[in-house]
């Protein structure tokens, strides 16, 4: 029996050729074009454009030079670090304790309704919006880009946490309150501390979706709060694109992802598969 069992768990090479087949698949559709971005950052333009490719080539660093004398990209960085810190703190200070009081009290509705409001096309928010901060004035600026933004935090950061909250016993919180917690204290004191797996990811994914996001800052931003994503877009042109600050841009957007999703990923990983069991 037991050499039957060692025999039907041993992977045989039809099963390991399509794990590799399967993974050199992934390869090319996610990670080749990061890897081809990475390398024609560093090239120059008349060998980013050249055919067939040229994987070997002498890397210059003019493109991302360019970038911070030509252009005030070290605004645009911090612009987006203000917007994207910004809304995803205030999704988070409105998300948690929506998810609470809807795995708390029954009204997991109110977290489907945000996620529809999360998977609605942006236009449908980005017109009453840009209307409403023309009138009073409020275009290009920091607060009304953290506020429309939010609305790509908060669906996710509710989403998320609804299964953690719903996972902590209620015996737990009965405990507190007999001994004098109050229902903010037991929020604050008990459910958050237990939920902090959830939180980090929903404080990750978040990040990510707003720094990447596109929509509301093309319309909604000024000269003041340009975000990187908007001044990359500045490089393609009608006539032409200048393809290597294009990828210098997309660079220095993409690169604070990777480094929060490497240093994350365990937490990610642990903290998606706990809320989904839960």
């Amino acid at each position: 029996m037991t050499m039957r069992t060692s025999a039907i768990n041993k992977p045989t090479l039809k099963s390991t050729l399509a794990v590799y087949v399967q993974l050199a698949v992934c390869f090319v559709i996610f990670v080749f074009p990061i890897l081809w971005m990475l390398l024609s950052a560093f090239k120059q333009n008349v060998d980013i454009t050249s055919y067939p490719p040229k994987f070997l080539f002498n890397p210059t660093l003019d493109h991302f030079r360019e970038l911070f004398e030509a252009y005030p990209f070290g605004r645009y960085i911090a612009n987006s670090l203000v917007i994207t810190c910004g809304s995803t703190l205030l999704g988070l200070l409105l998300g948690v304790p929506a998810a609470y009081a809807a795995a708390r009290y029954n009204l997991q509705w109110t977290a489907f309704l945000t996620l529809l409001a999360r998977m609605a096309p942006g236009i449908l928010f980005l017109i009453p919006w840009y209307v409403i901060a023309s009138q009073m004035r409020l275009t290009d600026n920091y607060l009304t880009l953290i506020v429309t933004h939010t609305v790509i935090t908060m669906p996710m950061i509710v989403w998320l946490m609804l299964s953690y909250f719903q996972g902590i016993p209620k015996e737990i919180e009965e405990s507190a309150m007999i001994d004098g917690c109050g229902p903010f204290r037991v929020l604050m004191q008990i459910n958050i501390p237990l939920a902090l797996p959830g939180i980090s990811v929903a404080t990750a994914l978040s990040f990510i979706f707003s720094w990447n996001y596109f929509l509301f800052s093309l319309v909604l931003s000024g000269s003041k709060t340009t975000p990187l994503t908007v001044a990359a877009f500045n490089f393609i042109g009608v006539a032409s694109v200048d393809w290597g600050g294009l990828m210098a841009a997309a660079t220095i957007i993409t690169v604070p992802v990777l480094v929060i999703v490497t240093f994350v990923q365990r937490w990610l990983v642990s903290g998606l598969t706990s809320g989904a069991v839960k």
